[in-house]
């Protein structure tokens, strides 16, 4: 059984949709739900919208909490989950050696292989085929310099996109495809939904430099036009 681990970001969404195009079913999208919002190893913001995510995709889904902070108690987290199913674990990992040498070391213990259909990938191109995909993706957290609460709310297009990358060039680097934590994304709609995701209502809020803004409800609603 092929395991995705599915945030609600672009990165993880989109990397089981490739793997879904190069033969390899996924059975389940798999979310790890952090009680700290500052993990380093797992993506925080809205993981409790997964669950539209992969009832418009016809997937199953497992969520699993993580009581705790720190690097052990969430590794744990993971190591309980993927052991309790067999084959391979698709990951959204771009450039970070954090996340992929932890995910690489657990899977390999596991026996599990590890696909990451985007790693080393040159950012830029990441988001450029994620748009070209067809996914509807909003930004939902910021927290680097020079970006600020403008951001949150936005759609994450080809515009914004190259917005990002003037950024990088003229003002501070950033990783544009958000990889270093600069932001993070949820995915509402995609060509392989079969109905968008609603949002019910929305809470911003500014802690230490971070702004981020949490999706209070969703529903899915009426497949309109094709995207």
């Amino acid at each position: 059984m092929t395991t995705g681990l599915v945030s609600g970001g672009k990165d993880s969404v989109y990397s089981a949709y490739l793997a879904e195009t190069q033969g390899i079913a996924v059975d389940e999208l798999l979310t790890i739900a952090p009680d700290d919002p500052d993990s380093f190893l797992f993506h925080t913001p809205n993981v409790g919208l997964v669950r539209w995510i992969a009832e418009a995709w016809g997937k199953r889904h497992r969520i699993v909490p993580v009581h705790g902070a720190g690097e052990e108690v969430e590794t744990a987290a993971l190591r309980t989950a993927l052991s309790e199913s067999r084959g391979p674990v698709v990951a959204g990992a771009i450039a970070s050696a954090y996340q992929w040498s932890r995910l690489e070391r657990l899977t390999f213990e596991l026996g599990r292989p590890l696909y990451a259909p985007l790693w080393g990938k040159e950012a830029g191109r990441v988001v450029r085929e994620e748009v070209g995909a067809g996914l509807d993706i909003r930004i939902v957290q910021v927290a680097a310099e020079p970006l600020g609460p403008e951001w949150v709310g936005r759609r994450l297009d080809l515009g914004a996109l190259a917005e990002l990358e003037r950024i990088s060039a003229n003002v501070r680097p950033i990783q544009v495809a958000g990889e270093g934590g600069e932001y993070e994304t949820l995915v509402v709609d995609a060509p392989f939904f079969r109905a968008p995701l609603v949002l019910e209502g929305e809470q911003v809020e500014r802690r230490g430099g971070a702004t981020r803004m949490t999706i209070l409800g969703a529903h899915l609603g009426p497949r309109r036009v094709p995207l």
